[in-house]
């Protein structure tokens, strides 16, 4: 590498956070907060000239000095990045970059799946990555008017339930999809069970997961995490896109959505699919929530009442499948982490995030 080096940079050591932090601001980025690991590649006389990191599989925060550019080094960093993320055991890995960087990353094997607000690109490194999971969905196609919805379910509640209903009833076959992301205090693979159990017994309704291409932290990192107003609408928009490509696949011309008046993220997300959806044909149909007691019903606050010992509530929230799922050895595994969160630090925040080491978004 003409004399340079490459080695890891360490984000706990403010040396070389600050050493980071000026080669992205000159090439007009900011550090991402949650960045797990990042590498530089360093000149003869020690100067940061190149670095890049990642957080869980997707790369960000790759960037190369004006005066080194064409030198190579955005290999090197990559792939010293893929290194590392296969030595976890993550071979599938994404990335964020600015429009006009993404074609040096096609060269790397990269392939593009979607664009937000014409300041970002998201890409992976399969070529048959996204499209086999639209293919896949595709075998689920329905004629008919079809719409479609994203939840979490943190847990499932009644709220949820009446969204599906509402939708089921203005359509002839109802696609939901389960967010895969298992970032939330309850695990992926309970919620999917939790919302299969949930919406048992109403006709033409198919539910899926979404992987890694919707509502993700790969995607939407926000969702998860939080970030600043500007990062978030794009990665809203981003993730609209994403699903606009989705939705021709199954036959969708609608998608429902609960209103939000509490989430600042799931609110921007709203308004993406409000301004957006239309644009590409498809309806976007907000529905007020339902409500208990005169106050909405929220993930959130079956959490709460959960916190707070209040079962009585959360049965009066939640169907008697969930309610199940809460009384029974796994789910009393939840309903403890939960209740030690909230006694040790306060409780989940209003996302459904604890403090160590599940974090989650907040859902109808």
């Amino acid at each position: 590498m003409n004399g340079y080096s490459a080695s890891r940079i360490s984000l706990g050591s403010r040396r070389d956070t600050e050493r980071m932090d000026a080669l992205l601001a000159r090439e007009g980025l900011k550090r991402d907060a949650n960045l797990d690991y990042a590498v530089g590649v360093y000149d003869g006389g020690g100067a940061l000239i190149a670095a890049g990191g990642c957080s869980a599989n997707t790369i960000r925060c790759v960037a190369v000095d004006r005066a080194h550019q064409g030198e190579g080094l955005l290999g090197t960093v990559v792939s010293r990045i893929l290194e590392h993320l296969a030595g976890e055991g993550m071979t599938h890995a994404f990335l964020y970059t600015k429009p006009e960087s993404a074609r040096y990353f096609r060269d790397l094997g990269f392939h593009e799946i979607a664009s937000g607000l014409d300041l970002v690109v998201f890409m992976e490194n399969r070529r048959d990555g996204f499209p086999g999971y639209v293919r896949e969905l595709s075998t689920s196609r329905r004629d008919g008017a079809c719409s479609a919805l994203v939840m979490n379910c943190n847990p499932f509640t009644l709220g949820h339930r009446y969204l599906v209903e509402r939708a089921a009833g203005e359509s002839d076959f109802v696609h939901i999809f389960a967010v895969s992301e298992d970032a939330s205090l309850f695990p992926a693979a309970d919620r999917y069970k939790m919302i299969e159990r949930g919406v048992s017994g109403l006709r033409g309704v198919a539910l899926h997961r979404t992987g890694s291409y919707m509502v993700s932290s790969a995607v939407f990192p926000s969702y998860f995490l939080g970030d600043d107003e500007s990062a978030v609408a794009a990665q809203a928009y981003l993730d609209v896109r994403i699903f606009e490509k989705i939705a021709p696949a199954l036959n969708v011309t609608r998608r429902y959505a609960g209103t939000e008046p509490f989430s600042r993220v799931t609110a921007l997300y709203n308004s993406a699919m409000r301004s957006e959806l239309p644009k590409a044909g498809i309806e976007f149909t907000e529905v007020p929530r339902a409500e208990l007691d005169g106050a909405p019903i929220s993930a959130s606050r079956v959490r709460r009442a959960i916190k707070e010992g209040d079962m009585d509530a959360v049965q009066r929230m939640t169907p008697q499948s969930t309610y199940d799922y809460l009384l029974s050895e796994r789910g009393g595994e939840v309903v403890r982490r939960i209740r030690e969160a909230g006694s040790k630090s306060g409780g989940p925040d209003s996302a459904g995030r604890c403090p160590a080491p599940a974090r989650g978004l907040e859902s109808p």
